[in-house]
């Protein structure tokens, strides 16, 4: 009876570890448009502000072992910013992720990293998707922030109203500062304030933590930024794991698995 007893412990001690094991994730990145002739000094602290470049508009996705399609960003469809950017190759960030066999309802889950016109001005696209956002962001964006002309800037009023219409339908989730518990093998990390409470995301594949981010350049605390920038590569389970956006070497750095979507892997 004392071995029986010692295995009967030993596995239950082994089964509920098993269980809790967060679902890994296949994690692409989706580019739908590149905006050409883009100020390197928006991306990259201390670069010459003479120096442009054209930059890749994409969005992340990960595909849990769970089922869940979720995005990281939205992309955006918006007709003022063709007028206001030099916009090529677009297509509409749902076709840009055909390839990968998700439509458009698919999609469970937006990661929004912050409000700007680029990241969440799609989130009107994918109408079966639940919005994860920091609090903070959202409150200040959808409140104080309109009080003022220079308090707002990048951020698209329907953006806003968009997204306060998905929390009267009770689908956005509210991220209170780092939190690696609401979603299975989703890690939010607050910091670098590129807006008012921007975040950044990390997911598990198999073996990595993979970390993505926006650049975060511009940024309200110069501090908070270089210390988020120091935490973001302390997590990434190595450097080619944090991964920036808007970055064309993105597509060059890893396999392709069509025309505009490589695996990270």
């Amino acid at each position: 009876m004392a071995v029986a007893c010692s295995v009967a412990c030993a596995l239950a001690l082994v089964i509920p570890h098993a269980r809790a094991q967060a679902p890994t994730h296949e994690i692409y990145a989706a580019r739908f448009a590149t905006l050409a002739n883009f100020p390197l000094s928006s991306l990259v602290a201390g670069a010459d502000r003479s120096r442009r470049m054209d930059i890749a508009m994409m969005v992340w996705v990960l595909k849990g072992a769970d089922g869940r399609v979720a995005l990281v960003d939205s992309g955006f469809h918006r007709e003022q910013y063709f007028r206001q950017f030099a916009v090529k190759d677009y297509v509409p960030p749902p076709e840009a992720l055909a390839p990968l066999g998700i439509g458009a309802n698919d999609v469970t889950d937006i990661l929004l990293t912050h409000m700007h016109w680029d990241h969440a001005g799609g989130i009107d696209l994918f109408p079966s998707a639940r919005v994860w956002i920091q609090k903070d962001e959202y409150d200040y964006y959808t409140g104080e922030a309109w009080s003022s002309r220079t308090t707002h800037g990048g951020i698209d009023a329907d953006d806003v109203l968009e997204i306060v219409k998905r929390n009267t339908q009770g689908k956005v989730s509210f991220v209170k500062g780092d939190d690696d518990k609401s979603l299975p093998g989703i890690r939010f990390g607050i910091g670098g304030r590129h807006t008012w409470a921007s975040q950044f995301v990390g997911a598990q594949t198999g073996a990595h933590l993979v970390v993505l981010h926006a650049p975060i350049a511009q940024t309200l605390d110069a501090g908070s930024n270089l210390r988020t920038q120091d935490r973001m590569r302390s997590l990434a389970s190595e450097p080619r794991f944090l991964i920036p956006g808007h970055d064309p070497a993105v597509f060059d750095r890893f396999p392709h698995i069509a025309e505009r979507i490589v695996r990270i892997e």
